[in-house]
């Protein structure tokens, strides 16, 4: 175990290595100058800095330095916001966007596990097919397009709920609502898939055969085999909705890390982009790595033989 764990932690590091580099010389092929405005600094400022944010030397020796001050948990500082640093400004920001995001992963995995089960259980019946269009819908439309209908007619309209801010409990629900409407989805039908093929197992017919209770099958067996795929996709899940709400927080008004990434983009602060999109990068990749921890304790059929999964 401790060997796969080790390999696994192996691969992301060099992962997230390429994931530094290819940013990093990306940033560098953009054309322009960051320090170009509406109003263009004269040599002397520009050439000061260009100085600070050391982008008068090699590029090779800007990369090496980026990669030690990364080790150090160190992004550099902002080209446009004067004095504040790139790892200042995530920590700042991250956290309305990790509140929306956990209660968003929490609601997805509840609301999508229930949709599946009940569409299994009720296999081509009103109930099914009532879960499978909601499935389709919540594939089919994008997350800012629903999140446009949600303030249109529940908060403009009906006047539930505020069209922007993230102050109280109310302003959480239409953005998780939107957040959270694609993930519900796909997690209903990979429970339904999941939950039919065990339903139909030779196994769950010997425990009918032998008597035993039907809550007991359900928990015992049934969940507890439907559930895997869902566990598999849960990683991914976790942080493609922590750093996907780019779009919800711009259209909520919501001062999270999204916004953020949002407006470095527009005001040309490489930094800021160059450290939101390796932080994302983080994030997606120890999601991936725990769900494959955790996918081995939970399903007992996967062995490991030598560091790899069998």
């Amino acid at each position: 175990m401790l060997r796969y764990v080790a390999n696994k932690f192996f691969y992301m590091l060099v992962s997230l290595f390429i994931l530094i580099s290819a940013t990093f010389f990306l940033m560098k092929a953009i054309p322009g100058d960051p320090f170009m405005g509406e109003k263009k600094p004269s040599p002397e400022i520009l050439a000061r800095l260009m100085e600070q944010y050391d982008l008068d030397k090699p590029v090779f020796q800007q990369y090496t330095k980026y990669l030690g001050n990364i080790v150090q948990g160190d992004f550099g500082l902002s080209m446009k916001k004067q004095g504040e640093s790139v790892t200042g400004i995530i920590v700042d920001t991250f956290g309305p966007s990790l509140r929306l995001g956990l209660i968003a992963i929490v609601v997805s995995v509840i609301v999508g596990v229930l949709l599946g089960m009940l569409a299994a259980l009720y296999h081509r019946k009103l109930i099914d097919n009532i879960a499978m269009i909601i499935s389709v819908l919540g594939i089919a439309v994008p997350s800012f397009v629903l999140a446009s209908l949600l303030q249109f007619v529940l908060a403009e309209k009906a006047h539930i709920f505020n069209v922007m801010g993230f102050e109280g409990p109310l302003d959480y629900v239409l953005p998780v609502m939107a957040l959270s409407a694609q993930p519900i989805a796909f997690i209903a039908r990979l429970t339904r898939s999941s939950m039919l093929e065990v339903l139909h197992a030779d196994y769950i017919k010997t425990a009918k055969a032998k008597g035993l209770n039907w809550i007991a099958i359900m928990f015992r067996h049934v969940i507890r085999n439907g559930i895997l795929p869902v566990v598999t996709y849960v990683g991914p899940m976790t942080a493609n909705i922590i750093t996907g709400s780019v779009v919800i927080e711009q259209i909520f008004g919501i001062g999270g890390i999204g916004k953020q990434f949002v407006e470095s983009i527009t005001n040309r602060d490489y930094t800021v982009i160059m450290g939101i999109t390796i932080f994302y990068g983080i994030l997606l990749m120890l999601a991936r790595f725990l769900t494959d921890i955790v996918y081995v304790f939970v399903d007992p059929r996967i062995k490991l033989t030598g560091g790899k999964e069998r």
